[in-house]
């Protein structure tokens, strides 16, 4: 059976993923890349290195989300969300979302001192300072879900 999942479902398959895929566009190029993420209504927090879907969210911040939950190929569940980046630079509102971050993922990492690069560690004097991280947020608008249940 395909249906529509509702507006709670929606918010629970946002809330329960870790990695969902970021899709951007500018000059006339479309850019689809997975991040790691939290969530917290209505917003999608998550951190990068500068590269090249910062420069394209930088010029267009109209940004669509994606995440999805597949157990096999006829049952799934899957969130397409549209929204708006914006960076983080008041330092408050930044710390907390990278706290946000490491008590999301750390859970899921086996050995993260082999992460620095993500600015993700057990010991804050592991993370590589070379690296200049960017915390944003996508402040969601729509969000769509649909399913399939056989």
């Amino acid at each position: 059976m395909l249906g529509k999942l509702n507006e709670k479902q929606i918010e629970d398959l946002l809330k329960k993923q870790v990695t969902g895929r970021l899709g951007c566009h500018a000059d006339g190029i479309t850019y689809v890349v997975p991040i790691n993420y939290f969530y917290r209504d209505p917003y999608i927090f998550a951190h990068s290195a500068k590269g090249r879907k910062i420069d394209m969210m930088r010029k267009n911040p109209k940004v669509c989300f994606q995440v999805d939950d597949i157990q096999s190929v006829f049952k799934w569940q899957s969130v397409i969300a549209w929204g708006k980046y914006e960076e983080i630079t008041d330092f408050d509102e930044k710390q907390q979302a990278m706290q946000g971050l490491i008590h999301r993922i750390m859970p899921l990492v086996d050995k993260p001192a082999e992460h620095p690069h993500h600015a993700i560690a057990e010991k804050e004097s592991e993370i590589d300072t070379k690296i200049e991280v960017i915390v944003y947020k996508i402040t969601l608008s729509k969000k769509s879900g649909r399913f399939e249940n056989s």
